[in-house]
């Protein structure tokens, strides 16, 4: 049996890391953000839409959408943050769909979706994965990487659905509280799993 596997966490949880981890043993990964630029860029389905909304102010000089600017606005304000979700996540259904399709009779497919139990699309799924890692860890690491204050930071973990409300949803938890090797031995774990 083939399935279709939700892989969603929180950001700064160690999502991307199990994807590409999972994407380098071979498994197709269709990745939400990566639809998700593509929706929005220059040209994109919802491209002018988030224009139209939003305004020009978010332009850069070669005419894309400025990202940072972007999500200075929604990330600060529920309502903008549905507008903006309105424009783009039907798009982004649709691409992932179609791809979807396409590889379903190939083997597993790996959907990487941050919003995964929001959309609901967790009912398109066999199996649901949930990078899990505690708020303090997350708090920490988003600050190291993106440079953020402890309060940007606790601002955009606390704009989605906690962590411990996905890790309960699931049907499996990938624990990233501790080495990558660790993480990669439990995806080794469940690949082994669904292979049997």
């Amino acid at each position: 049996m083939n399935y279709v596997i939700g892989l969603t966490g929180g950001i700064a949880s160690g999502k991307s890391t199990a994807s590409d981890y999972i994407r380098s043993k071979g498994y197709p990964v269709l990745d939400a953000d990566t639809y998700a630029k593509k929706a929005t860029a220059k040209g994109g389905p919802a491209y002018q839409g988030i224009i139209d909304h939003f305004g020009a102010d978010l332009l850069q000089d070669d005419g894309e959408i400025d990202r940072r600017k972007l999500g200075a606005i929604v990330f600060n304000d529920t309502s903008e943050r549905e507008v903006l979700n309105q424009l783009v996540h039907p798009e982004v259904r649709r691409m992932m769909d179609e791809d979807k399709e396409r590889l379903a009779e190939s083997g597993h497919v790996f959907l990487d979706i941050p919003l995964l139990f929001e959309n609901g699309l967790d009912r398109q799924c066999d199996l649901t994965l949930t990078v899990y890692v505690d708020q303090e860890t997350q708090i920490e690491r988003l600050m190291e990487r993106n440079g953020f204050s402890h309060s940007e930071a606790l601002s955009r973990i606390n704009s989605q659905m906690p962590l411990s409300e996905k890790r309960d949803r699931s049907t499996e938890v990938l624990d990233n509280r501790g080495s990558k090797d660790a993480l990669y031995d439990q995806i080794e774990d469940f690949l082994v799993r669904i292979e049997k």
